[in-house]
């Protein structure tokens, strides 16, 4: 079991040897994540290395949105990957799959309208 995290997105990944079957929540991957583009996301790690017919993947996401979940997901993947098979390190690595996207939200700030967005001034 490995952890991944994205946002405020979390991903518990386990791996099995098998025919490439992702589950996310006891759903299909592709019943969590309709959108191409985000299965193409969390396919990546497999692609990467060549192993998307060699595991099967059983993920529990939790928090976070649609995007956080698929990229906590991706990052869980890569990471159980390398526990599987050292040797795949250098690949997920050199991708950049390894790193953790520590990008987050940033703060609504006090007496503005936003975390950067003023309210409006008027000067006359």
């Amino acid at each position: 079991m490995v952890t991944g995290r994205r946002k405020e997105a979390v991903a518990k990944v386990q791996l099995r040897p098998g025919s490439g079957k992702i589950l996310v929540n006891g759903r299909e991957m592709k019943d969590y994540f309709p959108r191409l583009v985000l299965q193409a996301m969390v396919r990546e790690p497999l692609v990467a290395t060549q192993t998307a017919e060699r595991f099967d993947c059983i993920a529990r996401v939790v928090g976070g949105g649609i995007a956080g979940q698929a990229g906590a997901l991706r990052h869980g993947l890569a990471r159980a990957l390398c526990v599987a098979d050292e040797n795949l390190r250098a690949v997920l690595r050199t991708t950049g799959l390894l790193t953790r996207d520590s990008r987050v939200r940033e703060r609504k700030k006090y007496g503005q309208k936003g975390a950067r967005k003023r309210f409006q001034w008027t000067k006359r």
